[in-house]
Parts: C-alpha cells; sequence; structure tokens
C-alpha cells in the first residue's frame, strides 16, 4: 500500500484522529513563526491543513502534499479563513520548488511518514535560505534507544500511515550545513519532540 493511497482512505478520518491530539503542539511550534517574522514559509506534507488556522498572518505560505484527497481538505479550511496560500500535489522527497526559495520550512508530522526521511530533510534544506530555519514536530527515538515494541510494529504501521523507529539524529547527520537550534520534548513523555534547525552556523 502506498503512502497516497494510505492517506486517501485516512483523509475522511485524519483530522478526528488526529486534530486534538496535536493542535496544542502545533500552536506552540508555529508560534516560533511569529519570533523569526519570515516573509515566505513552506509547509510540507501539510495534510488536510490543520495547521492553517494557527498560522501567524504576517508570512505568504505555500503548502505541498502528496495526497490530493487531503489537499481538497486543506483547501477547504484555507477559503473558509480566507487564508491567502497556495498548495501544490508534490513529494516532499523531490520539492518543486527553486533553491533558496523559502524563509523557513516547517515539517509537522512527515519525518516519520516517509520512508525516506533523509531525503525529505534534504530537500527541505535545499529550497530554503541561508539563515532560514526548519521546525520540525514528530515522533523520533533517541540515539540507542530501544524502544522494543515500538521497533517491532514500525515496519507494519509504515506500510500504513507512519514509522516509529526513525533516529532523528541519525537524518540529520546525513544532511551538512545545518545546524541544530533546540531540541525539546513536546507530546507522549517526549517521544514527540519540537526540534529547530537553521541553514548555516548559528
Amino acid at each position: 500500500m502506498t503512502l497516497r493511497y494510505s492517506y486517501t482512505l485516512f483523509a475522511p478520518l485524519y483530522d478526528a484522529f488526529v486534530a486534538r491530539f496535536t493542535a496544542a503542539a502545533r500552536r506552540d511550534s508555529l508560534h516560533r513563526l511569529s519570533e523569526s517574522a519570515p516573509a515566505q514559509v513552506l509547509l510540507v506534507g501539510v495534510g488536510s491543513g490543520l495547521d492553517l488556522p494557527l498560522l501567524p498572518t504576517e508570512p505568504r505560505y505555500t503548502g505541498l502534499d502528496l495526497t490530493p484527497a487531503m489537499l481538497a481538505r486543506a483547501r477547504r479550511k484555507a477559503v473558509a479563513l480566507d487564508l491567502p496560500i497556495t498548495l501544490d500535489e508534490g513529494d516532499a522527497r523531490a520539492l518543486p520548488y527553486g533553491d533558496a526559495t523559502f524563509d523557513a520550512v516547517v515539517l509537522h508530522l512527515i519525518l516519520a511518514v516517509t520512508p525516506h526521511p533523509e531525503r525529505v530533510l534534504a530537500e527541505a534544506a535545499r529550497v530554503l535560505r541561508r539563515g532560514g530555519r526548519i521546525l520540525i514536530l514528530d515522533k523520533f527515538l533517541r540515539p540507542g534507544q530501544t524502544a522494543p515494541l515500538r521497533r517491532l510494529i514500525s515496519p507494519l504501521l509504515g506500510l500504513l500511515a507512519t514509522r516509529t523507529n526513525v533516529v532523528f539524529e541519525d537524518v540529520l547527520a546525513r544532511t551538512p550545513g545545518l545546524t541544530l537550534v533546540s531540541d525539546q520534548p513536546a507530546l507522549a513523555g517526549g517521544w514527540f519532540r519540537f526540534i529547530e534547525l537553521r541553514n548555516g552556523d548559528l
């Protein structure tokens, strides 16, 4: 089962399962956009648009997702919010944007979904301007963390919706040029983390 197909099936139910659990964490993550005042922001894996009501009004936004059914829901939210945002269908592993296009990139619940998180992070870095920030909210194992149940169920869950065995530090190590700004617990006892990266040195 491909991710496009599985998320097409999940689209009508996605908000009911995910919205309430992640709303506060999304809000806290996106608040950082107000602090850095970026002009152009890319939301990779925008999904059904759960981030849209929480976005600061100042930047110009572009959202991208692999699944038309999810994008259709995001478009309805954008219209209801009167939010000017460009919503594109595309693959996070090969973003259809030029180098150094955006001041900030948001990766909410996408790195642990894709089978190639290192490619997604590398693409986010490519389209980010020098000094720009990447805001991440996702679930990751820590280096050396055993977590046998999470590792056991990850192959099956990865076919359906998400993976539970991604070690962020391993992904970051494959993407030179990004600097870790902060790494804080977000949800589920620190399994979900707020991570902020900078393109270039601090």
